[in-house]
């Protein structure tokens, strides 16, 4: 009896509910503390340009159980104190820690924030985890496994990463030298030492070919056929000095700030946040320089095949709907009771942030 309770004891509260069966969930639910998910920040008063590296916020590597995982930004806003310093947070620290480390647009910082805490987050204790902390599942398993958070691969973490392997190959958070001198080997080709949208463009076309030849699994329809154009659009509009700004220096990322980001998961040394607002601003060119429809290997390499059922970076409207009655559905079939209004209030949050599109809006589990 000890033993079968023991999981149920041990279940983190930042661990995704998603997948798990009515009965797990009717063991795990009454262990956690419930919250209510208050209404996402909206933008903060002033959207300059301002010091982030600062006495308020310095860095501190992170320990031995705090959680880091395969986004660069949010792993270094953890690291200097925007963010919990355990990669432990609720979606409004989230939303609000982008907007004041690095000026990211409002709109932008709900939709990424709050698609992740839907299929990765808990919303019984309005907590996500910026990563993914290893745990033991038995005695002597082949290997740890990954509970909770981003790094879950299929739903919000995604294959072809710039600097981050595939989870086939398995690890798919963790720092890969190899593939960041390879960001410097395509900045100093195509940038002039430089990271910027032209380089943006050929890395990514890059990976994705490198993950088509030799990932069978890789995935890339849905949300991840967004996210992976967003984040090779990220770098130059977030990870750049905000008093750069004059022609040729902006939307350029040096390697010095990339290398401090990507791989140190900290601020370069009195680093100002982006000038203005901003997000994923040049992602048309990175996406038509190479153009690729949503798709995915199956089950060997080289058989890329597209797969347009989940919508995708040319049909927005699609991809909103699929991802609340697929992707969000098959995870949460039949919530009831707090979970139930939970993740009305979310789906709630991240309709929000993508109205403007034009989309209509979807309620999987009604509208109370």
């Amino acid at each position: 009896m000890l033993s079968g309770l023991a999981p149920v004891l041990a279940f983190p509260p930042y661990a995704s509910l998603g997948g798990l069966s009515e009965r797990q969930l009717e063991e795990i639910v009454p262990t956690l503390r419930p919250r209510v998910p208050p209404s996402p920040p909206g933008p903060p008063s002033f959207t300059g340009p301002k010091l982030v590296d600062d006495r308020a916020h310095p860095f501190r590597a992170a320990g031995r159980n705090d959680i880091r995982g395969p986004c660069p930004g949010l792993n270094t806003l953890a690291s200097h104190g925007y963010l919990p310093r355990d990669g432990v947070a609720t979606p409004a620290q989230i939303v609000t820690a982008v907007q004041e480390g690095f000026n990211m647009e409002n709109s932008a910082a709900r939709f990424t924030t709050y698609a992740a805490h839907l299929v990765d987050g808990n919303p019984i204790t309005d907590l996500l985890s910026i990563g993914g902390k290893t745990r033991k599942t038995g005695p002597d398993p082949p290997a740890p496994a990954i509970v909770g958070g981003i790094s879950n691969h299929g739903t919000f973490e995604g294959d072809a990463s710039m600097t981050r392997g595939d989870d086939f190959f398995g690890d798919n958070h963790s720092f890969n030298q190899t593939l960041f001198d390879q960001m410097k080997d395509f900045s100093n080709r195509f940038g002039g030492g430089f990271y910027n949208l032209t380089v943006a463009s050929e890395l990514r076309h890059e990976r994705i070919q490198q993950s088509i030849a030799t990932n069978p699994n890789l995935s890339l329809f849905g949300l991840r056929h967004i996210t992976v154009f967003a984040e090779a659009a990220f770098p130059v509009n977030l990870f750049v000095d905000g008093r750069r700004t004059a022609p040729g220096e902006a939307q350029h990322m040096s390697m010095d700030a990339a290398e401090a980001f990507f791989k140190n998961m900290k601020f370069p040394r009195g680093f100002f946040r982006a000038s203005k607002p901003s997000s994923s601003e040049g992602v048309d060119v990175i996406f038509g320089a190479h153009p690729i429809l949503p798709g995915r290997n199956t089950g060997s390499v080289n058989s890329f095949t597209t797969d347009d059922s989940l919508g995708g970076i040319l049909d927005f409207c699609k991809f909103y709907t699929e991802f609340v009655n697929t992707t969000v559905r098959g995870l949460y079939p039949n919530p009831t009771g707090t979970l139930r209004r939970n993740l009305n209030l979310n789906l709630d949050f991240f309709y929000g942030s993508v109205a403007s599109s034009g989309c209509p809006q979807i309620f999987p589990y009604g509208r109370d």
